[in-house]
């Protein structure tokens, strides 16, 4: 693990997305404080069950897809609560040499870093403990294992819209580190698709102390500006190159997210 350290005391006082984000996947790694934000949020917006179960599928695709591509290295920024599969495990499935870097902030992920360091023998999986808005930091500690003179997919599911009006320009700078070959892996909340529900959960996170930013179709988009979008290009999360898993699931009703993949050329 890149700069190891003691793990900060947890603050339970207030909610933390990530924990949020855990109990919606059914996880253990929340508290009561969380769970109560987590069912007021359930209660206005009945989407962000399915909505936490078609993310981390989208991000399983996304991985596969660009490690079939030929990708090798992987920075995955707020990865949040282990939930298996890691995105190190589908990465190494398709191929066992791969190196990923995690990134977070919250302590209880890097309580739990050790165990996200399983990775394959022939690879490499490391953990920054680090916040996304400071990239000089991240950049720095995952250069300790990953070579930005080589592609890298970059990675930010479910992240952005937790970040304020400033983040087109934080993920440029990220980007522009990245070598050509390389991919940016993202998706975010809109209000596109379920305007009053998601209204009413941005502000139980904003009640709480979170920030929270759905954005437009338009300004998600612009998150890919000078990249090559692969097909099918900004999409409902389901719709981006779905297994029959994803399909069967959109009977279940609408997600309000966006998710995109693209290449730096």
């Amino acid at each position: 693990m890149t700069e190891r350290e003691a793990a900060p005391a947890i603050d339970t006082s207030r909610p933390h997305p990530a924990r949020v984000y855990d109990w919606w996947l059914g996880g253990k790694d929340n508290y009561p404080i969380d769970e109560e934000l987590a069912r007021r949020i359930l209660a206005v917006d009945g989407s962000v069950l399915r909505g936490a179960r078609a993310n981390r599928r989208f991000m399983h695709r996304a991985v596969r897809t660009v490690a079939e591509a030929g990708i090798r290295q992987f920075l995955d920024i707020g990865t949040g609560i282990p939930t298996e599969p890691n995105l190190h495990q589908v990465a190494q499935d398709v191929a066992p040499e791969c190196k990923v870097v995690y990134a977070d902030n919250d302590p209880i992920v890097l309580r739990h870093a050790q165990a996200l360091l399983q990775g394959s023998a022939e690879g490499r999986t490391d953990y920054v403990h680090a916040d996304v808005r400071d990239p000089d930091t991240i950049l720095r500690l995952a250069a300790e294992s990953l070579d930005f003179a080589e592609p890298v997919a970059l990675s930010l599911v479910a992240l952005t819209h937790y970040l304020d009006d400033g983040v087109h320009d934080l993920l440029r700078t990220y980007v522009d580190v990245l070598a050509p070959g390389s991919y940016l892996i993202l998706s975010q909340v809109t209000p596109d698709l379920s305007p009053e529900a998601i209204e009413k959960a941005a502000e139980n996170f904003r009640r709480s102390g979170t920030p929270f930013h759905p954005r437009s179709v338009t300004e998600f988009t612009r998150f890919f500006d000078g990249l090559e979008l692969l097909g099918p290009g900004v999409i409902p999360v389901f719709g981006w190159r779905p297994e029959p898993v994803d399909v069967a699931a959109q009977l279940e009703g609408i997600v309000p997210v966006y998710a995109g993949v693209a290449r730096k050329a």
